[in-house]
């Protein structure tokens, strides 16, 4: 248990091993919920709007099988012009 003294602003300082424990930086978000008589604190990542997509399950599901494909070389490419990959795609069985 770790004793923190609250200062003006209501601001408290995280002790430095919790803080490499959570892997916090500065400007990081934390959520902070009471139960019972605790105040419990959770780190929190916000992701922009725009960057949800690569977050769902279906993406994350998508990527891994990606990386399976690439650890086994099952891919085709890289190509120094359009018309090499053009050529490979209409090749390439799916």
């Amino acid at each position: 248990m770790e004793l923190v003294k609250v200062k003006r602003h209501f601001q408290i300082t995280i002790p430095n091993n919790l803080r490499k424990k959570f892997n916090l930086a500065v400007g990081d978000y934390l959520e902070i919920n009471n139960k019972d008589s605790e105040m419990i604190m959770k780190p929190v990542k916000i992701v922009h709007p725009d960057q949800e997509y690569f977050y769902t399950k279906e993406w994350q599901e998508g990527e891994a099988l990606a990386d399976k494909d690439i650890a086994k070389g099952d891919v085709i490419g890289p190509f120094d012009n359009i018309n090499d990959s053009l050529r490979a795609l209409k090749k390439t069985k799916i």
